[in-house]
């Protein structure tokens, strides 16, 4: 056997002569970034050889200097001898995203605003279908010496008015104990049904004052989970944390792949269930003193992929032509069918989904948006790890999928990480100095940039004459902060580590800019094409929504100089936010809301952009700055003249 000693983590982990280190790594849980899942493409999960012989290969993405060090790629090395490695803590950039993050009394007060803005102006009914209630029943004797379950069933008949319960095998369990702990004075929960109740919970005296449920939004890089008072419907507490998924790959696709090989689906599974979501659920409950058991309902949003991998489904299909889904709408589930840290009879609900890469994320989106219900045109983009786009209003719903890829949640790109503590989250670069001016999340010292930041980067760069149109750094530039490496690959200095004490500089290569274009010129190609095939252009859009993770602090004007989004009149542009968790939040307090949900993933229609021939000529058009068709842009062409 070989030791392989993680000196940056204090582990130490036995394996065979022959293993690739990226995988020691993940079986001994120290996590390296590698959002290309080791196929050696994206650079990013470099480490550095302290002791002992590897079999590993210069890349493209080890520079001279650093081959010297002794950095290698993980994903690329075999493990041949006993080794010592270190783990360089810019690549916890994406690990610091797994780290919890609290509340936010202020946002989680906005998501209860908007739903119920929601609720109000459309006529949707503001209750669910599960009550709470304290009851007293007679204490059994020799004259009256029916059974448990027949003496809850004459209650309820009684006193309640329902014909028929229904209850699981657990409730069963825990009904001669508690009824006699209680002298038979107990709470039951209880979803209503017509003329007839299922039971979910059975709890000791009177505790009708503890009613819970939860809403999560499942993205491919971020999971957020809220905490909701069923009985005033408002917002508790909200937690979130990166997807522990990442470790397998940035995006869905490497996610697929991943899962369809040995244990990986199951492996999957375990990291979205037992390593994000259940760690969230209990650090809510220890912040708000609540038990699991309380919690009875849970609506779930997420894109078909994190769905299926969510449910354990087998995947791999969803990424081979012609593109099936398993499923679209869920079985009838509950919290111990996926292994919740909840009551496990709690009621799991998720949100409808379209196709193989519009999931329910977006529906639920839609739901927040109100797109259902307007007579407007509204076009509806959600820039999050997968580019999802919807145009339409009450009479119909066009969609689509782009690939994006993960670059707007800072996925490949070289520092890129979630919008999290130590974010740059804005750039605004000084036309002489060249020198950039930082705006950072969480006032500290830099760790890498995310989507806002990296769209402030690249359109100052170009207006400031940085950059050309393809993204390239002009080779004549006199700056300390561009500079250009033996494969002669520019780069733009962001910071310095003499600046902020850092391990190394926090750079911007061409690399990452041209995965950004891409990832943009899929934005823009895909909302074109989707408009085109409805006969009509940008000018018929009435209202722009911008939905998904990239962060509040989105610079419209900076996205359309770019030409990720349309030069139209720029009041037609809002940012909704997360609009994924409005709706799986509107799904858990509303009924109404639930079915109109139903309704809009029955109603909305999948556009394949594949087998429109204008769509890749579009792409490639898109993939300059703005556009290889400048008139498309009037308002960059004016500063790109001056």
């Amino acid at each position: 056997m070989i030791r392989v000693n993680f000196k940056s983590h204090n582990k130490e982990i036995e394996c065979n002569k022959g293993e690739n280190l990226l995988e020691i790594a993940r079986k001994a849980d120290i996590f390296i970034d590698a959002p290309c899942n080791g196929n050696v493409s994206c650079g990013k999960c470099k480490v550095k050889l302290l002791k002992g012989n590897v079999d590993a290969e210069k890349t493209r993405h080890i520079s001279d200097e650093e081959w010297e060090q002794g950095y290698i790629l993980a994903c690329n090395t075999k493990v041949i001898s006993d080794i010592e490695i270190e783990v360089p803590s810019k690549l916890s950039s994406s690990m610091h995203g797994m780290k919890i993050e609290g509340s936010d009394s202020k946002k989680d007060r906005e998501i209860f605003d908007r739903a119920k803005k929601i609720i109000e102006t459309h006529q949707l009914e503001f209750k669910t279908n599960i009550r709470k209630k304290y009851i007293e029943m007679e204490k059994p004797n020799l004259d009256d010496n029916i059974s448990d379950v027949d003496r809850l069933q004459r209650y309820v008949r009684n006193h309640l008015g329902y014909d028929n319960i229904d209850f699981r095998l657990d409730i069963l369990r825990k009904m001669p104990i508690i009824f006699r702990q209680s002298d038979f004075n107990v709470t039951i929960t209880y979803v209503q049904k017509k003329n007839k109740i299922t039971i979910i919970n059975i709890e000791d005296g009177n505790t009708e004052d503890n009613l819970y449920g939860v809403a999560i939004d499942i993205g491919t890089t971020s999971v957020v989970v809220c905490l909701v008072n069923l009985f005033n419907k408002e917002v508790i507490d909200k937690a979130s944390s990166g997807n522990a998924q990442i470790k397998y790959g940035a995006d869905v696709i490497n996610r697929i792949i991943y899962s369809s090989k040995g244990d990986g689906l199951e492996t999957l599974n375990k990291a979205i269930i037992e390593e994000t979501i259940n760690p969230l659920l209990e650090n809510i409950y220890i912040q708000n003193n609540i038990n699991k058991d309380d919690v009875v309902t849970l609506s779930v949003a997420g894109n078909t992929t994190m769905t299926n991998l969510f449910l354990g489904v087998y995947s791999d299909y969803l990424r081979q032509e012609p593109y099936i889904p398993p499923f679209l709408k869920s079985p009838n589930l509950m919290g111990e069918n996926i292994g919740l840290n909840v009551n496990p009879s709690a009621y799991v609900y998720l949100a409808p989904c379209v196709a193989s890469y519009v999931g329910g994320d977006i529906t639920a989106g839609v739901l927040s948006a109100g797109i259902w219900a307007t007579e407007e045109n509204i076009l509806f983009v959600d820039l999050g790890t997968n580019g999802e786009i919807v145009f339409g209003n009450k009479d119909y719903m066009m969609s689509c999928a782009c690939s994006a890829g993960p670059a707007f949640e800072g996925g490949g790109i070289s520092c890129g990480m979630r919008a999290s503590a130590g974010a740059i989250e804005k750039v605004n670069i000084d036309k002489y100095t060249l020198d950039p001016s930082l705006t950072i999340i969480g006032d500290s010292k830099p760790i890498g940039i995310c989507g806002s930041g990296i769209i402030d980067l690249i359109c100052q760069m170009l207006i400031k004459g940085l950059i050309d149109r393809r993204g390239k750094l002009h080779r004549d530039i006199k700056s300390k902060r561009v500079r250009f490496n033996e494969h002669d690959m520019g780069e733009y200095v962001l910071a310095f580590k003499e600046e902020y004490d850092l391990e190394q500089d926090v750079v911007v290569n061409e690399v990452d800019i041209d995965n950004f274009i891409r990832a943009k010129g899929a934005i823009f190609s895909g909302a074109a094409t989707l408009i085109e095939s409805l006969g009509m252009d940008f000018e018929d859009i009435d209202k722009v929504y911008i939905a998904g993770g990239i962060g509040n602090n989105l610079n419209i004007e900076n996205s359309i100089l770019i030409g990720l989004l349309p030069d139209i009149s720029r009041d037609k542009f809002t940012y909704i936010g997360n609009s994924s968790l409005v709706g799986a939040y509107l799904a858990l307090i509303s009924k109404d809301a639930k079915k109109k949900l139903e309704d809009i993933g029955n109603e909305m229609t999948y556009v394949e952009l594949s087998v429109y021939p204008s769509y890749m000529d579009e792409f490639i058009s898109a993939c300059f700055l703005p556009h290889t068709n400048v008139e498309k842009f009037p308002t960059t062409k004016l500063i790109l003249e001056a």
